[in-house]
């Protein structure tokens, strides 16, 4: 093929068009093209955050230290705690007040957020949305404050503004240094299946125990920094988290009877395993192919029959994290498993009450294995000793070493596939973010994509590795069924009206759809620049890059932009403006392909073409012609280039040798397709070309071929076979919506076009 077009471009003269010889001249207009710069979008490189997309000389953050006491009431579901914080303040401004996170708060029976969203009556209700929404009295959450104090028990001023606490400092701290206060609270805990939320209890009925998964459940320090000061933006209850890093010393009492897993290192662990329990935990350090139970169904089962009216202590000491979770009960199951990540040994881990068996002690430990696999593989080694994941009705969500995991068989034991690749799905995603936002700390509350959608996305490469991996749990010669990532998953939602979508550079709390603005679409995005843009090696080797110069650090979504392009030398503000920055969508369509032959004289078209140009035909300007191919029963048409054309024949004859012209691969078919796109997104176009012998090419144009008509574009192909099909899109790559329009001859293909009908265009 390089051959022809090589000839192409030798014999066939394209000819600037002369715009302005047929009309007259129009007004100016500023620069819409889709391949300009993002600079008005983007903020200026400094010495914080350079143009590079890595931490500048200057970048700095802060340090929050905790040290607390926390008692859990399992009785009157309470949890009551006493914390020292240390501030270290590392920027170059003074500070004369701090800001610190109150996020049970939204939970207040008075709390704004419940009056933030449109409701009226709903045409029907299943009696358990009733119930929540009518006969429930409003539950009383929200932090009850005791006292806020210094170190040395003075009282410090101190205001509450909804979920924001600030803290009026009796002298401002300057660059280097600290402060320490003191603050005492308690608050009643949730009831997370009946009233929602990311952390709480379950009460089993069967045996009348609960389950505590407790998270967000001390006053936690705001992000300060160089791009906004303070983030302080309100918990509203979509938008997650923004917070520093720290060291944390925690204690926390529980009944005797409980198993406790949390963020950080147990480090008396002798005092609350009893001697099998040491003697199997030993056991699971050194074994790396599968999980020891440490506390079997049997014991657990033995334990739910009592309620210890004794007390105990787990101390746990954690290193350089942002947040800190545990989660206890008397009905947990434990087991763990060795796995070697770089020259570490890290410990999976599950903990899980009956109710989760079979499926928990089937797939839970092994999947939280393969994900610390596939996320260390595709960013840095996972830094931290442990990852758990703990069983937990209807929730995913993610803190350091920790992470609450939905998927629960029936009542008998058994359970539908899609309640196994669900629970593998939702472990692999939270044991993964411990990678984004837990060390590559981006900002959860103002972008949640950009832990969400990243995480969603290498969640995708892992679930395909896990398929790799034990193929008898996914089905016999095929992938496992990822719901998000592959490029044909996003184009439902692209595909809906206008007035319910959001660009992805959205605060959460502003779109409609959270789930596929935030984790489905950006993944699509990343898979495409992956798969179709950017190539594997390209990708990879810039994502890797963008993970470790943010580790322990605080990105912003311009960071990786600029730290993706950077290591990659791949110009991408196009792609970042269209799927980032716009709702546009994905439509590529073949409007149509012609036929041409060489010719000795111009057909009516192209003399109508040659008039337009100002081509003026001449003595002293010999021109090869093509002529649209109308009627292929008109035999010279059919005929080799070189007997149309005397003029193209003698050129050959004069300007090569007879060897020469032997080797020569001249074209005998021309043909001119023709793409249109009535969807907003540039995109790379891609088609199979299949001739008549059977034969298919794949030919990719990329995606500038759009950059000085984002309407149309025509192309040449050339051949010495006959074109009987042209297929746009064929492994569909690219989230095209209307797949209609993606072949020549165009034919109808069974495919839901309800939604891209209803579209209301902005």
């Amino acid at each position: 093929m390089k051959t022809h077009l090589t000839f192409s471009i030798l014999f066939f003269i394209v000819f600037p068009l002369n715009i302005f010889s047929q009309q007259e001249k129009q007004e100016g207009h500023i620069n819409t093209n889709k391949f300009r710069q993002l600079y008005e979008e983007f903020s200026s490189p400094n010495m914080y955050r350079t143009a590079s997309g890595a931490p500048g000389p200057a970048y700095y953050q802060q340090q929050a230290d905790y040290k607390m006491n926390i008692e859990l009431d399992d009785k009157n579901k309470k949890v009551y705690g006493d914390q020292t914080v240390t501030y270290t303040n590392n920027s170059p401004e003074t500070l004369s007040y701090i800001w610190l996170q109150l996020d049970q708060n939204v939970r207040k029976k008075d709390s704004p957020s419940l009056e933030i969203d449109s409701d009226g009556v709903g045409p029907a209700y299943i009696p358990d949305s009733f119930d929540k929404e009518f006969l429930k009295s409003p539950f009383d959450g929200g932090f009850n404050i005791e006292y806020v104090t210094s170190t040395e028990n003075k009282p410090l001023k101190y205001i509450i503004n909804q979920t924001m606490m600030r803290i009026d400092l009796p002298n401002p701290i300057s660059n280097g240094q600290s402060f320490s206060f003191k603050i005492k609270w308690w608050y009643n805990i949730n009831d997370h299946v009946k009233q929602d939320g990311r952390s709480g209890y379950e009460t089993f009925s069967n045996d009348d125990n609960r389950a505590y998964i407790i998270a967000q459940f001390y006053p936690r320090m705001c992000v300060y920094n160089e791009v906004e000061g303070w983030q302080n933006y309100q918990f509203w209850g979509d938008g997650e988290f923004a917070l520093p890093f720290g060291d944390f010393e925690v204690n926390i009492t529980v009944p005797s009877d409980h198993i406790l897993e949390a963020t950080g290192e147990l480090i008396n662990r002798k005092e609350v395993y009893t001697k099998d329990m040491m003697k199997r935990f030993n056991q699971a350090k050194k074994s790396f192919d599968k999980p020891v139970i440490i506390v079997s169904q049997d014991e657990a089962v033995e334990a739910e029959k009592t309620f210890s009216n004794e007390k105990k202590t787990w101390k746990f000491l954690a290193k350089n994290v942002r947040d800190f979770a545990f989660a206890t009960s008397r009905k947990y199951i434990l087991e763990m498993m060795a796995v070697k990540i770089g020259d570490e040994d890290v410990m999976a881990v599950s903990i899980y009450p009956k109710e989760g068996n079979p499926l928990w002690e089937e797939y839970s430990t092994i999947t939280v294995v393969e994900a610390l696999k596939t996320f260390s593989k595709f960013t840095f080694d996972y830094p931290y000793h442990k990852a758990v994941s703990v069983h937990a009705h209807q929730i995913g969500m993610e803190y350091p070493m920790i992470c609450f995991n939905f998927g629960r068989p029936n009542f008998d034991g058994s359970y539908s596939d899609d309640v196994k690749f669900g629970m593998i799905g939702v472990i692999i995603h939270e044991i993964g973010h411990n990678f984004f936002p837990m060390i590559v700390n981006s900002d959860e509350r103002q972008w949640a994509w950009m832990d969400e959608g990243l995480t969603t996305f290498v969640q995708y490469l892992a679930e395909q590795e896990f398929g790799e991996k034990y193929p008898d749990a996914i089905y016999p010669n095929k992938n496992f069924p990822s719901d998000r990532g592959p490029a044909n998953l996003i184009t439902d939602y692209m595909s809906v009206e206008q007035k319910f979508l959001a660009p992805i550079m959205s605060n959460p709390e502003n779109v409609f759809s959270l789930g596929p603005n935030a984790y489905g679409k950006p993944a699509t995005a990343l898979n495409i620049l992956r798969e179709t843009i950017m190539g594997k090696e390209l990708f990879d080797y810039a994502f890797k890059t963008y993970s470790q110069r943010w580790m322990f650090k605080h990105p912003t979504p311009e960071d990786f932009f600029r730290t993706m392009e950077d290591a990659s030398a791949v110009d991408l503000d196009w792609f970042w403006r269209g799927w980032f920055y716009t709702t546009d969508y994905v439509d590529i369509s073949i409007k149509e392909l012609n036929q041409y032959f060489v010719s000795p004289n111009p057909g009516d078209e192209m003399k109508k073409i040659m008039e337009e140009r100002g081509i003026q035909r001449n003595r002293l300007r010999p021109l090869v012609f093509f002529e649209k191919f109308e009627n292929d029963t008109e035999n010279h048409k059919e005929k080799p280039p070189l007997e149309n054309s005397k003029l193209l024949n003698n050129y050959i004859k004069e300007n090569y040798s007879e060897d020469e012209i032997k080797n020569l691969e001249i074209p005998k078919y021309f043909y001119e397709v023709v793409f249109e796109k009535p969807g907003g997104l540039v995109m790379p176009i891609i088609v199979d070309i299949k001739f008549e012998d059977g034969e298919i090419q794949r030919k990719t144009y990329p995606a500038q071929v759009w950059r000085k008509n984002d309407k149309e574009v025509r192309k040449l192909i050339t051949s010495n076979k006959k074109i009987i099909e042209i297929v746009l899109d064929p492994e569909k790559e690219t989230a095209d919506i209307d797949t209609r329009n993606n072949s020549w001859p165009k034919k109808e293909e069974n495919t839901d076009f309800d939604k891209f009908k209803s579209r209301i265009q902005g």
